[in-house]
């Protein structure tokens, strides 16, 4: 099987769980929907899920960096992912074979991968960290059959050692094909690393020693492969690592649930892969698993629930059944205690059987909360649900009544709540997209208490925050000069990404495809997590796994839109709201030559992966840069006007990036620059290696704040005229407008005053970020920018596209961000568009 097929049929399994998923938006609880529902087949052998595993003796053997004191001993955490890493360990005591080494012995089951990190206990506890002073989520091992597993700690998160240290540097290869794969999770000594599209992985800061290497598939479809890898102080280690692909087969999940089950509500399945809603990410509140990408069970006739699952064979599944997540509302044991299944997928379809015990945990009765809404919430927002244990956790979807009223009942875990909070928000945005009474990041919320008997707390949601009184603006009629069939109208997508969101891109691709657009342009990322050394890879909740994007690509082709992937990194949050994050991050780098040379190094690596990603997926356009590069370029300068000390081969090294992006990409390369008013840069000569210009617009088009919107247009035709026209003389290429403005008094003028009299990095407006009070909302000023815009280039026919930068993929707020989703800006574009592209006349 080619690298392509493989890719898409891996992109088809996660489709399916989110077209499952989308069921959920479906139920009531006035009638039960699958009232008429056949029951589903049963094909291959039934397996009660309580069928005893074979199981092997494991030794664990770990070296400390410093012996215990008197009052501490050394235990060893089994993890479990499905319920919340710090929620469900179980902890096992190790013993000293030395005042360095400790072992323990365990039962595992064979074919299993655990998850599990050392703690130490004292008058505290402290669990290991990385050398690089990193939290460890988990080590994992691979239980091929009895045996040691002999481990190094490097650190503790209360201690911090100096120690020697080396790097594993490898890739990731199919046996079969010989084709290196992405999405690979590596990890060695508890640092992870998710491979890129030439399976490429770094582990850096491992102490020297034997480490255990392990190669795990985030949705099982190849096997786990594991072996010793020895780390010499200052050196690299190179490792390739081959995996075997398995084949699916499928697995119907056939469930039993308590007779005080609301009928008809959807039952979900979370497990420990990403097809069963496992996140690889540390989310809100310690739990991993996102009950939005979980698969839902049909209930069938008989009144049990099932569904049938394609999963890879040989696979260790750990899975339970939830009406939440993996900690809200999942099933526990009849004695209360966590629920935790798990088997080895077989070689033959099957069908599991298996019982809920209960919801509930002790004697604390269920809460049935209610809520009524507001009639201006868009008809497909979904509302949740969230509740605050021990902080703020992730947001459950609730269950539609019908006529704007939402419920949902909560069983438990209600044991140790007490007096608790909870708030509601639209589609799962809670801190975004607030009920107007629980705003923020940290509001105190709505109070409930847990009691002996049954309780129904009916809720009024007043108004939602940002959507208070959605505003539309009359439009007002144009003579639109249609333009050739290449030009270009889109939306650009905000570059922030949660693992929820990946269930409302459907929504924005067809809201992109309603305003008459014909490109999206997605914006994946990777993060920077140190700037020296300089770490710049993909992590797990902060960026879109390389599968994430592919679905995303997929979805947005089905609906006719043509694609451009925009690589954007994250950078750690800048000191305050008027610094760009990749300002700090260039200011703190050490930018010697050594720095230079891995900095091209990891950049190359990012735009090689995405082009690969728009070459497998059919994507038309790549564009490169951005305005974070500008330190990067040829006479690059620092944010503070210095220079950046870029080598002297620096244009070379541009060339040859881009020719190695050619190599793996047939399509269009665009490269994206910032435009300066009265500081247009002197064209670089690798811009003319690329194939146009995807030029980055947010420039003040008045200094007066009373300016009309005739003035804006009369400054964007200048600015066009006398500064943008040359370079595209010049250059002789397409360029494109991508324009950003938020809708907040100053965005004109190009200055939203922070209130401490600096300009607000236009980012920080947007969400999830909390808001910022010195800035005022004025979405009539972003629609009058917009218009003013669009006018200038209907004028200026060597403008080859427009596209509209910064859209809040998830969910419809009329906030101050730079975001035009159902907003009075997006009702321009909608005029727009289809004028523009000769679609109307």
């Amino acid at each position: 099987m080619n690298t392509q097929s493989l890719l898409f049929r891996r992109a088809l399994v996660l489709a399916v769980v989110l077209v499952l998923v989308g069921q959920a938006c479906t139920l009531s609880l006035l009638e039960n929907p699958f009232k008429a529902s056949p029951s589903t087949q049963t094909p291959g052998g039934v397996v009660p899920s309580a069928t005893p595993q074979a199981m092997a003796q494991t030794n664990f053997i770990v070296v400390l960096p410093e012996p215990l004191q008197a009052n501490e001993s050394l235990t060893i955490l089994v993890m479990d992912e499905v319920t919340g890493l710090p929620l469900n360990s179980v902890e096992y005591p190790m013993s000293a074979r030395d005042s360095l080494t400790y072992t323990a012995t365990l039962p595992l089951p064979y074919n299993s991968v655990v998850k599990y990190r050392y703690a130490r206990r004292g008058a505290s506890i402290a669990v290991e960290d990385t050398t690089l002073g990193t939290a460890i989520r988990y080590r994992m091992h691979f239980v091929a059959g009895p045996g040691d597993v002999q481990d190094i700690i490097s650190d503790w998160g209360d201690k911090a050692y100096s120690r020697p240290t080396g790097i594993i540097l490898g890739q990731v290869f199919n046996t079969d094909t010989g084709a290196s794969l992405p999405n690979m999770l590596v990890t060695a000594g508890g640092v992870q690393h998710i491979t890129d599209s030439l399976g490429r992985f770094e582990l850096s800061g491992l102490p020297v020693g034997t480490q255990n290497l392990l190669a795990y598939s985030l949705d099982g479809m190849y096997q786990p492969f594991e072996q010793g890898a020895f780390v010499a102080d200052g050196k690299t280690t190179i490792v390739d690592l081959r995996v075997k692909p398995v084949r699916h087969v499928n697995v119907t999940f056939l469930v039993s649930v308590p007779a005080s089950t609301v009928p008809g509500v959807p039952v979900r399945i979370a497990g420990n892969l990403l097809q069963l809603g496992n996140t690889f990410a540390d989310l809100q509140g310690g739990v991993s698993t996102s009950t939005d990408r979980m698969p839902i069970l049909s209930l069938q006739a008989d009144g049990r629930y099932a569904a049938t699952i394609g999963l890879p064979a040989g696979t260790h599944i750990q899975y339970k059944y939830t009406l939440g997540d993996g900690f809200w509302n999942a099933e526990h044991k009849s004695d209360g205690q966590w629920f935790l299944r798990e088997f080895i997928v077989p070689e033959q379809d099957l069908t599991i059987q298996d019982t809920v015990a209960t919801w509930a945990v002790g004697d604390s009765a269920p809460i049935l909360f209610e809520t009524t809404i507001p009639s201006v919430t868009p008809p497909g927002d979904i509302i949740y649900i969230q509740f605050n244990a021990r902080g703020w956790m992730e947001p459950i979807p609730m269950w539609p009544l019908g006529n704007n009223r939402w419920a949902y009942k909560l069983y438990g875990p209600l044991n140790f709540l007490g007096s608790f909070s909870y708030r509601y928000c639209r589609n799962g945005q809670c801190g975004s997209a607030d009920d107007g009474q629980t705003v923020g990041a940290a509001p105190t919320g709505r109070q409930a208490q847990t009691s002996l008997l049954p309780q129904d707390l009916q809720d009024t949601v007043g108004v939602w925050k940002w959507f208070e009184n959605p505003e539309t603006i009359p439009l007002v009629g144009s003579n639109i000069t249609p333009r050739s069939n290449t030009f270009v109208a889109g939306v650009e997508y905000q570059a922030t990404y949660l693992p929820n969101w990946s269930y409302y891109a459907p929504q924005a691709f067809a809201n992109t495809q309603a305003i008459g657009a014909n490109m999206a342009v997605l914006t994946p990322t990777w993060t920077y997590t140190s700037v020296s050394p300089l770490r710049f890879a993909t992590v797990p909740g902060q960026d879109p796994l390389w599968i994430d994007s592919a679905i995303m690509v997929s979805q947005a082709r089905a609906l006719g839109l043509n694609i451009a992937l925009f690589p954007t990194p994250n950078f750690p949050a800048a000191a305050d709201n008027s610094t760009p994050p990749s300002s700090t991050f260039w200011l703190g780098a050490p930018r010697d030559a050594q720095w230079w040379q891995t900095w091209f190094t990891r950049y190359r690596a990012f735009a090689v992966n995405y082009a690969d990603l728009a070459a497998q997926t059919g994507a038309q356009t790549l564009i490169l840069g951005g305005d974070w590069v500008t330190p990067a370029i040829p006479g690059g300068t620092l944010p503070d006007g210095n220079p950046s000390n870029t080598p002297a081969d620096v244009e070379t090294q541009w060339r040859a990036i881009i020719a190695d992006v050619r190599a793996h990409f047939k399509g269009q390369i665009f490269w994206a620059m910032p435009f300066t008013p009265s500081d247009v840069e002197t064209p670089l000569n690798f811009l003319q290696d690329v194939d146009g210009i995807y030029l980055l617009w947010s420039v003040p088009l008045s200094s007066n704040q009373t300016a009309t919107k005739a003035d804006y247009t009369t400054e964007a035709g200048r600015l066009l005229d006398n500064e943008v026209a040359p370079l595209a003389t010049l250059l002789n290429k397409p360029l494109i407008l991508a324009v950003k403005y938020p809708s907040a008094v100053g965005a004109a003028t190009g200055c939203v005053s922070d209130g401490s009299g600096k300009c607000l990095n236009w980012d920080t407006l947007n969400r999830p970020n909390a808001d910022i009070n010195a800035a005022s909302l004025n979405l009539q000023n972003q629609a009058d920018i917009y218009e003013a815009i669009l006018s200038a280039v209907n004028a200026r026919s060597w403008v080859s596209g427009f596209i509209s930068r910064g859209y809040y993929m998830p969910v419809a707020l009329q906030d101050k961000s730079s975001s035009i989703h159902s907003k009075p800006a997006a009702d321009i574009l909608w005029y727009w568009y289809p004028r523009l592209l000769g679609k109307i006349k």
